[in-house]
């Protein structure tokens, strides 16, 4: 799959690949109103990987449902919907609009967000706050629910093992990490709030950790991100327990990377004799 944020709604891809080659698009993040997103700078380039601000910039739920939902509903893969809000309530409102949408079959929360109620703290670095989110959500919505976990706590399994306890039937994993960059001639943040989410490869390493411990945590399915630009790592992802993965800034550097990535573990796996992806999903030994 494509991850949210690196793929738009997917049409604007369409020109590249063939979308029906994709297992799925997770199309960027969608809130219940309208947000306009930080001010600009908000992305910076780093040492293997990038650095983003963009604050969820969307034009609001029910603009999709009613002029991007049209679009993207016939195009033959799983059309995801990420979704984020600021209160339990505000993300289950969302949810309950998509959950009227016939060809969208899953959404993907992203509880990475700040619970205004709590000062900013963002809902996923609690179990608490996790589980305050998918219980809202999974009374609203009614089709598959995947939930996006923030790799910026002390222990995700934890958070993980909340989220199934509360009735999320996937988990996908890692959002961005905190980081920052300074422009030092001019002292200051290179990006507009100071700090933002580091993904690309730099972020790998941190990402396959969390997703082998989250995957020996729940009995749920586990979606693995964070770094992927090859096949060969999206296979490492499938070996420590992720039955599915997910591309993001990888994107940005080949729109046909996917496609690619896709075809390149067919081609290891044909080459080890392996008849399934199945074959290989969570037999790292260790």
């Amino acid at each position: 799959m494509t991850a949210s944020g690196t793929f738009g709604y997917g049409i604007e891809f369409a020109d590249f690949i063939d979308l029906s080659q994709l297992g799925g698009i997770i199309v960027k993040g969608t809130t219940l109103h309208a947000r306009e997103g930080n001010d600009y700078p908000r992305m910076a380039e780093t040492a293997s990987g990038m650095l983003n601000c963009v604050g969820l910039q969307n034009k609001g739920v029910d603009y999709f449902c009613k002029h991007i939902y049209p679009q993207i509903k016939d195009i033959d893969t799983n059309m995801i919907v990420n979704v984020s809000g600021s209160s339990p309530e505000d993300y289950a409102a969302c949810a309950a609009r998509i959950d009227a949408l016939e060809r969208i079959p899953a959404i993907e929360l992203n509880i990475s967000c700040p619970n205004v109620r709590q000062g900013g703290m963002a809902f996923g670095v609690t179990t608490d706050g996790a589980a305050s989110v998918v219980r809202a959500v999974r009374e609203a919505y009614h089709k598959t629910l995947i939930v996006k976990l923030s790799p910026n706590v002390t222990n995700i399994a934890d958070i993980a093992r909340a989220c199934e306890d509360e009735g999320a039937d996937s988990v996908s994993l890692i959002n961005t990490l905190m980081g920052m960059a300074v422009d030092i001639e001019r002292r200051r943040p290179m990006l507009s709030i100071g700090t933002g989410g580091l993904s690309g490869p730099a972020v790998k390493p941190v990402a396959l950790r969390m997703v082998w411990q989250v995957a020996k945590a729940v009995k749920i399915p586990v979606v693995g991100l964070g770094g992927i630009c090859t096949a060969e790592d999206a296979i490492a992802f499938l070996m420590v327990g992720a039955t599915a993965v997910e591309v993001g800034t990888a994107n940005f550097l080949d729109p046909a990377v996917s496609v690619k990535i896709r075809d390149g573990i067919n081609d290891w796996l044909d080459r080890h004799g392996c008849h399934s992806v199945q074959e290989i999903i969570g037999t790292l030994e260790c």
